[in-house]
């Protein structure tokens, strides 16, 4: 089934997923944000504790269950007596559903500013690998 990566995501998060149902993250990574916009309440998402540049056929992750999106913006001024600085960054937090396991068959797209998206498959609890 195709589905969009998160990589990155570090693997204690991963673990907090599978051990409780439900958890909320907040997404700065450019390129897991590009893959946020592209999902909605009811997708299911790949996460994988994998950078990008490393995500290959086999690579292992957790599939979730998009609860709730939500797109932020933070602005920041500072100032002296000089001058006045303010800047803006952009955030998305999503809260997800612990659902299995899974393998990447396959990697349908890697672009840089486009969701990471995959093939993967379930993976039994009996299967080895």
């Amino acid at each position: 089934m195709e589905y969009i990566a998160l990589t990155g995501i570090a693997d204690s998060v991963i673990e907090i997923l599978k051990k409780h149902e439900l958890r909320t993250l907040e997404i700065r990574n450019p390129q897991n944000f590009f893959g946020v916009l592209g999902l909605n309440a009811g997708d299911s998402v790949l996460l994988t504790s994998t950078s990008l540049q490393d995500l290959t056929d086999g690579t292992s992750g957790l599939i979730a269950k998009v609860i709730q999106k939500e797109i932020s913006v933070h602005s920041f001024v500072s100032s002296n007596d000089l001058y006045i600085e303010e800047r803006e960054t952009l955030s998305a937090r999503i809260q997800l559903e612990c659902r299995h396991m899974a393998r990447v068959r396959s990697v349908i797209s890697n672009e840089i500013g486009k969701p990471v998206r995959v093939d993967a498959r379930d993976i039994s609890c009996y299967e080895a690998r």
